[in-house]
């Protein structure tokens, strides 16, 4: 990793992911790897001694966590880059998956890290029909196409067939972070429960290095000329390029309500 001269005024590109972590339309945004790849990739070839990575998520698809992470890590070891990780209010499930991406995680004491498990949640209405006088059809080949129908009894198969594709994620998502963040994670057994901590806490399991704000730590690190340079990671829908509003549709709106779900886990 390239050493940058104290005589310089480094610049470090600023990448921040923040939202929960999903594929993206323009009425529901999330955070994924076609949304995010151009500003990564802009960030890495800005000359300077290190890319600085906000997160702030929930989590989400575990699927666009590893891509977005495989990517972060690919830039810094194509560009040589130090890359650090900044814990906003929440770097949680996959947002910690994207954190972990770094060389190294900075954290407020009072932020949420952790989280490293898997859930799925949904909602069952075997009953609904029957009251309300309608009836269902579903015809299909193979005996599990129709598993987790929420509109039929729940089965200890489809349990299970559920908690096999839970665990094999579960397992990447361990490899991952132990990949990453190697000796420094404690022997803790709640390690990879799905348990979160405070950013203080997590200091101490190994979950975080250290505790602190972006300015501050990139200051000390690169001198007091420092230039923090963001690198947006969005772009204004057409809608509002032309100055007119967009009004909320169905999607929009249920995109709106999973993601504060998934904030209020953790208290936001």
């Amino acid at each position: 990793m390239r050493i940058w001269p104290r005589w310089k005024a480094p610049v470090v590109p600023v990448v921040r992911l923040a939202g929960v972590i999903g594929q993206s339309s323009p009425l529901r945004p999330g955070l994924s790897l076609a949304a995010v790849e151009s500003a990564l990739d802009k960030a890495f070839a800005m000359k300077g001694p290190a890319v600085a990575i906000v997160v702030n998520s929930p989590g989400g698809s575990p699927v666009q966590s590893s891509l977005i992470a495989q990517r972060i890590q690919t830039l810094a070891k194509k560009h040589d880059k130090a890359t650090i990780a900044f814990v906003e209010d929440v770097a949680a499930s996959g947002g910690y998956w994207l954190a972990a991406a770094a060389d190294e995680i900075v954290a407020d004491p009072s932020s949420i890290v952790g989280s490293i498990g898997v859930v799925t949640a949904t909602f069952g209405f075997p009953e609904l029909l029957e009251k309300i006088g309608v009836e269902r059809r579903v015809y299909t080949i193979g005996e599990n196409k129709s598993v987790l129908d929420p509109f039929k009894p729940e089965k200890e198969s489809d349990i299970a067939i559920l908690h096999a594709v839970q665990a094999d994620v579960h397992a990447a998502f361990v490899g991952a972070i132990k990949a990453r963040r190697g000796a420094r994670l404690s022997d803790d057994p709640d390690l990879f429960t799905g348990r979160f901590w405070s950013g203080e806490a997590g200091l101490a399991l190994g979950l975080v290095d250290q505790l602190g704000e972006m300015r501050s730590v990139l200051t000390a690190r690169y001198g007091e000329k420092i230039k923090l340079k963001t690198v947006s990671t969005t772009r204004p829908s057409l809608l509002r390029r032309l100055g007119l509003a967009a009004t909320p549709s169905a999607e929009a709106l249920i995109g709106a309500t999973h993601a504060h779900l998934m904030w209020q886990r953790f208290g936001l």
